[in-house]
């Protein structure tokens, strides 16, 4: 199983490797009560039916199975469910809430379990990326690229939208509010960074090389 953390990286949804049998003895008596007071109040009216899975323009794609979630986290195994990056694959389009014959509301469901997932230290690199981008620009989908910019203006509209991103100060203000809610420590929004800045530095070091590698390669023809 992939561990769903700062570190992880982009693999393949599908996978025909077989997987551990579960230990049903490991269980967390406690993890439905969390679920429902977290905002999954009506998890224990399913009865598999897999209307669900069965809806779920995700699950056509990915191994993600909306049921298979709700049961394990119905048996207690919280561990096995909150480090599944399968639970990151839900788009939250709510096609299994519509369906739903027991109102379990199951996207409410995968919501509170990813944000149990979270608390406890696990979360897919994309996602972290995008709550990292909230803390910065006070939007998740930023528009901090010039050609975005220049469409705005292609179709009529100021090139800056009238929010946050021509608003400095009300960056500084959620970055304020991010800070003491605790939410930039909840995504460990400086070790993201920190990541980040080396990530690109090493990228730079590498592009610097192969710059320095071509040269050699030229000046040994010439």
């Amino acid at each position: 199983m992939i561990q769903a953390s700062a570190g992880s990286r982009c693999v393949t949804v599908t996978t025909t490797e077989e997987k551990p049998a579960i230990d049903i003895d490991d269980v967390d008596l406690e993890f439905i009560e969390i679920i429902k007071k977290t905002g999954g109040p009506n998890i224990q009216n399913c009865y598999q039916c897999g209307a669900c899975s069965g809806s779920c323009p995700a699950g056509a794609l990915t191994n993600f199975l909306v049921r298979c979630i709700i049961r394990k986290a119905l048996l207690g195994l919280k561990e096995e469910v909150i480090s599944s990056p399968d639970l990151w694959y839900c788009t939250t389009c709510y096609a299994c809430t519509d369906r739903c014959p027991q109102d379990v509301k199951p996207t409410d469901v995968i919501k509170a379990i990813r944000n149990i997932a979270v608390a406890e230290g696990y979360m897919l690199g994309p996602h972290q990326k995008v709550a990292a981008k909230v803390v910065e620009a006070a939007h998740a989908v930023p528009l901090d690229k010039e050609s975005w910019q220049n469409l705005r203006v292609k179709v009529g509209l100021e090139p800056v939208p009238p929010n946050a991103s021509g608003n400095p100060w009300a960056i500084d203000e959620i970055r304020k509010i991010t800070k003491k809610s605790g939410f930039e420590k909840l995504i460990g929004y400086e070790e993201f960074m920190k990541a980040q800045k080396e990530k690109a530095k090493k990228k730079a070091e590498e592009k610097k090389a192969q710059k320095e590698a071509e040269e050699k390669k030229a000046q040994k023809k010439e």
